[in-house]
């Protein structure tokens, strides 16, 4: 069984603790954070010992995985140090999104963990839900035909004022990474965005994409709009069909082409998911289990690589943004 140490205890990483904690093939054995009083209460509760310096830890409990939690600026600037040092220690790291704003950083965790031979993922949690794995198994078994179009949205309330950039950068790891899961490698990247009233950063914005494949895709993002109603939604189209996933996993619909019969998967109330947090524990669940298998590294479900390639399309919008160009891969 994978003993687990986790790094960072804000929020998040309390909750991947709590999931570590409780899962059958997970042994949780210690958690760090540089603030001794988040690290000292995470321990306490959970019964394990606190450390509030990595690299100590990593050497004292030798653990198989370091799940990475840390936060920054941006969400991500905290993660490269300690993702180095685990990989260092010759562990498994899982690491919350995004990978690193800072491509030539992500890069050298992706390439570090490859030198290692060890497994290296990102929370790119929201692609691990029933009805986004059925999605996929309708796109493998060819029954959108051949694909032709994406089109993605998702908003959440967030007032935060951070970098220009901070709602592309924080909020499209996870809408990008859905794109790339159904229709592969982006080749091509416009953005256009816009600042709501009273807002400093780039608040809302909207990315027109071509994939190596010759899809073409179409991204809506927004930190301005309440998710009362839903917030996440995704349209794969091909010339044999097409599928509409909605929330991630409250209800996904494939029409098939040429057919008025349509077919609805929706989240159950009794065994389904039951709320957003569900995301991290399939995601948590999948990698621990691969772990435990020995999955190739290369083969790991939501990796670095993933996670880099997410990022480099985001910096590809960024500056497209600036140049009001179109940017290639």
């Amino acid at each position: 069984m994978p003993r687990v140490a986790v790094i960072g205890m804000g929020p998040i990483g309390n909750l991947h603790a709590d999931i570590h904690k409780e899962h059958p093939l997970a042994e949780l054995v210690g958690v760090c954070d540089i603030l001794k009083e988040r690290a000292d209460l995470a321990a306490d509760r959970l019964g394990v010992p606190a450390f509030h310096d990595a690299e100590k830890m990593l050497r004292a409990l030798a653990p198989d995985i370091a799940d990475i939690c840390t936060g920054g600026h941006e969400y991500g600037s905290d993660h490269y140090r300690p993702a180095m040092q685990a990989l260092a220690a010759g562990c498994h790291v899982l690491c919350e999104k995004p990978i690193s704003n800072e491509i030539s950083l992500a890069e050298e965790m992706v390439a570090e963990a490859r030198e290692r031979g060890v497994c290296l993922g990102v929370n790119l949690n929201h692609r691990f839900t029933p009805a986004a794995s059925l999605a996929k198994g309708w796109v493998e078994e060819g029954r959108l035909g051949h694909l032709l179009f994406v089109n993605m949205s998702m908003w959440i309330k967030n007032p935060a004022e951070s970098s220009p950039y901070f709602q592309i950068k924080a909020l499209h790891p996870h809408t990008v990474d859905i794109m790339r899961y159904y229709c592969g490698d982006i080749e091509a990247v416009q953005c256009f965005a816009t600042k709501a009233p009273g807002r400093s950063i780039w608040s809302t914005a909207q990315f027109n994409l071509r994939f190596k494949s010759g899809v073409v895709g179409h991204l809506v993002g927004s930190y301005d709009i309440e998710r009362g109603h839903p917030m996440e939604r995704c349209e794969v189209a091909g010339t044999g069909g097409r599928f509409v996933l909605e929330d991630m996993f409250r209800e996904l619909t494939l029409y098939p082409a040429g057919n008025l019969e349509k077919t609805v998967y929706t989240n159950p109330i009794f065994g389904g998911m039951r709320d957003f947090s569900d995301t991290f524990r399939n995601r948590i669940g999948r990698f621990l289990e691969q772990v435990s298998e020995g999955v190739a590294p290369e083969e790991i479900d939501g990796s670095g690589a993933d996670g880099l390639a997410a990022q480099k399309v985001l910096a590809a919008a960024i500056e497209s943004l600036e140049t009001e160009s179109v940017v290639r891969l």
